[in-house]
């Protein structure tokens, strides 16, 4: 079992700034596909950015030059540093893990951008 825990959402107006953390209990970490999802009310979970073992990164098409992902796999732990905020990237962001096979979610983070 993998423990995923996100912090660094809040409201932030529009032009802004946040930067996701998500912290991971397994010390397998590096072997860990991540990613980052969003999920806004009334609409379906959506792939944010993801990162894989190696650092390649893909990122939807919504967020690309605005958001980075990151990973140290020194401290297990994954960053989505958001810039350039727009209202509609408002949504709860959820912390992804995929583990030869197994899949692990956080309980998600609150984002809000205020226009």
């Amino acid at each position: 079992q993998v423990q995923l825990v996100e912090s660094g959402g809040g409201l932030v107006e529009a032009g802004g700034s946040l930067r996701l953390s998500c912290a991971a209990s397994r010390s397998t970490f590096s072997l860990f596909v991540m990613g980052w999802y969003r999920q806004a009310p009334g609409k379906q979970r959506e792939l944010v950015a993801s990162i894989s073992t190696s650092t390649r990164t893909n990122y939807a098409d919504s967020v690309k030059g605005r958001f980075t992902i990151s990973r140290d796999n020194a401290e297990n732990t994954v960053y989505l540093q958001m810039n350039s905020l727009k209202p509609e990237d408002s949504a709860v962001y959820y912390c992804h893990a995929f583990d030869r096979g197994t899949t692990y979610w956080g309980q998600g983070t609150q984002v809000t951008v205020s226009s």
